[in-house]
């Protein structure tokens, strides 16, 4: 009996975690969280700093973050209307978990840029597409999408 329940928990515990992984397993997410961590921002401005990001996944992205309680809108009427975008305090929570993701990257890129040069090199592949889905040249190789 205390075996099911451990087992119960344990699944719980799995769910939860893909749940959340459900919100932030997308490059485009952390870079928006990321682009945030300073401060407010006029959409705008973070579709200048997150390179390659088209309007319709900032939009996307933006709403679902707002949705999950993450991310801010603030509409201030003026002609055209100004339209802001922050963190929210469950949002700051998160950049500090997501932190030792970007230093790892940081650090570890150039190491697995090297791996997959070789990997290329030994089989014969030139590239393998691990861009996503917005009509980008598969044939190039992907940057760090922690570097922002």
């Amino acid at each position: 009996m205390r075996e099911n329940v451990e087992s119960i928990r344990s699944d719980l515990s799995v769910k939860v975690c893909a749940k959340a992984l459900d919100i932030i397993a997308n490059k485009w997410t952390v870079l928006v969280v990321y682009t945030l961590e300073g401060g407010n921002l006029r959409y705008g401005e973070m579709k200048r700093r997150i390179d390659g990001i088209s309007q319709k996944m900032l939009t996307q992205t933006l709403r679902l973050l707002e949705r999950d309680g993450l991310v801010r809108r603030v509409v201030t009427l003026s002609v055209p209307p100004a339209v802001d975008y922050s963190l929210t305090p469950l949002g700051v929570t998160l950049v500090g978990h997501l932190q030792p993701l970007k230093k790892w990257a940081n650090t570890v890129f150039p190491i697995i840029e090297s791996a997959r040069e070789n990997y290329d090199r030994n089989t014969g592949v030139t590239t393998i597409n691990s861009e996503d889905d917005e009509g980008k040249d598969s044939n190039t190789k992907s940057e760090s999408p922690f570097v922002v």
